[in-house]
């Protein structure tokens, strides 16, 4: 008969756990099955594709996270020498409109740290066995000491650690108190590990949590100067007609997030393609002759980046999200 229960769960990422441990070179790492279930939430830097260099725009932030996070967590011995209260704040929150950028930053930040970066979920530390949940938040807690310097980060952590209220179920009551008492009370100065939040709803989190995220990064819609250098980022590698007029383009898209500017830059480069596609008839010969031989596609020109597109149109956001970020004051929480 098949296993049910916590123990089927703990087998099923146990081998996961294993290969990636090894990959972190962790390999003779004593976990126990907590440990292990959340070691499969570790992402190696190697299977991270953004850098620093790669987001545009945000270069005072990107300054910011290197002195007051990468650094300290790297090299504790440097801040600590003059001063105890030098070192890595214990949580740093990114938060703005989607698709500015926030998720980019944490990637980039786990590429370049060195730290061992957890990505963690809510379903993975939702269990549907009582206590188990809590155990694996002690758990995430454990594993973060034994591969510190380590970063736990939590997308749209709104959703997790919301202000709490008398309609919470019981296990999510107890699993926010578990999680909030190991951040807190837990963790010893020497320790070198960050929780990194991020999310579009600042104001629904728990203001207990914020006073445990000191650092908080406003990420917001770029300005012109951060659109043409997003832009000139995006278009780097793809051929545009000799008089392209690029400060143009980035004055034409105000409003937009960098995510916008991607999905429209993406349809932009879709237009020559479409256009051969449609000259050919899509014809398979022609085609495969094209692979072999290289297809030849014009530059892109303005144009191409404001042709109608209901599949790409950016949506604007919702009135009442976009009222939760402007009216959230970073400093409330930290009298």
């Amino acid at each position: 008969m098949e296993s049910t229960g916590p123990s089927s769960e703990r087998k099923a990422a146990k081998a996961k756990s294993s290969t990636i441990l090894k990959k972190i070179g962790r390999k003779d790492l004593k976990l126990d099955d907590y440990e292990e279930t959340i070691a499969g939430e570790i992402i190696h830097p190697d299977d991270i594709d953004v850098q620093f260099t790669d987001i545009g725009g945000l270069e005072p932030i990107v300054n910011s996270l290197r002195e007051t996070i990468i650094y300290p967590l790297l090299y504790p011995t440097l801040f600590t020498t003059s001063s105890t209260l030098l070192g890595a704040p214990k949580g740093v929150l990114l938060y703005g409109p989607p698709g500015c950028g926030k998720t980019m930053l944490a990637k980039a930040l786990a590429k370049e740290s060195g730290a061992t970066f957890i990505n963690i979920a809510v379903s993975a530390l939702a269990n549907k066995w009582y206590g188990e949940s809590n155990k694996l938040v002690a758990g995430l807690f454990s594993l973060a000491r034994k591969v510190q310097p380590s970063i736990i980060f939590i997308d749209e952590i709104d959703s997790f650690l919301k202000e709490r209220s008398r309609g919470d179920h019981e296990v999510t009551g107890m699993m926010k108190a578990e999680f909030m008492t190991l951040w807190d009370g837990l963790l010893s100065a020497s320790d070198r590990i960050l929780v990194l939040g991020a999310t579009n709803r600042p104001g629904d989190i728990d203001s207990a949590i914020l006073r445990r995220m000191p650092k908080r990064f406003a990420i917001g819609l770029p300005n012109l100067e951060q659109r043409l250098k997003i832009l000139t980022l995006m278009l780097k590698d793809t051929a545009l007609e000799s008089d392209f007029q690029l400060l143009l383009l980035a004055r034409r898209t105000e409003g937009l997030s960098g995510s916008d500017l991607k999905e429209i830059c993406r349809n932009a480069a879709m237009m020559p393609v479409r256009e051969h596609l449609r000259e050919t008839g899509g014809d398979r010969e022609t085609l495969e002759k094209g692979r072999l031989e290289g297809f030849k596609l014009r530059p892109l020109t303005l144009d191409d980046f404001f042709v109608s597109d209901a599949a790409t149109t950016p949506l604007p956001v919702p009135a009442a999200d976009r009222s939760r970020i402007d009216d959230f004051d970073p400093n409330a929480d930290l009298d």
